[in-house]
């Protein structure tokens, strides 16, 4: 992954069960720490946001493991957006080794904006783009 700057870190508590039989964490179980740091993120960044009329859904996603995660270890996933469009916006994730910074996973994804009363997308809204630019210390919107 390209020098990404990660404002945001949630650390992460693994559970017994996100262990396997072959005592490290299972790789699908790297995905419900990238939707906790998501979730977390736009809490964080878009305080405002009605989540009862709007939603922000993942139309791709894409996962580079690189070491394993053992149930010992101390970790958290680190997340920032890279570009904004007009619906949709990408998103740069990685799990990390808190104590020895070893990045242990990275992950992009593409996210759309979307209508939850009309299951449709929807354009951003300008203050949610105005909030992940201001959080992330520079303008994201994709040059025309």
């Amino acid at each position: 992954m390209e020098e990404i700057q990660f404002n945001h870190t949630l650390p992460i508590q693994l559970r017994f069960n996100d262990v396997d039989k072959f005592g490290h964490v299972n790789n699908t179980v790297y995905f419900s720490f990238y939707d906790l740091g998501k979730t977390e993120y736009f809490a964080s960044v878009c305080p405002d946001v009605d989540w009862e009329r709007d939603g922000i859904v993942v139309v791709h996603i894409e996962a580079n493991f690189l070491a394993q995660i053992y149930g010992s270890d101390h970790i958290a996933v680190q997340t920032a957006v890279t570009e904004i469009g007009t619906k949709s916006f990408h998103l740069a994730q990685r799990v990390i080794d808190t104590e020895t910074q070893e990045i242990k996973c990275v992950c992009t994804s593409i996210m759309v904006a979307f209508n939850l009363e009309k299951h449709e997308s929807k354009p951003l809204e300008e203050e949610w783009i105005n909030a992940i630019c201001k959080y992330e210390g520079r303008d994201l919107r994709k040059k025309k």
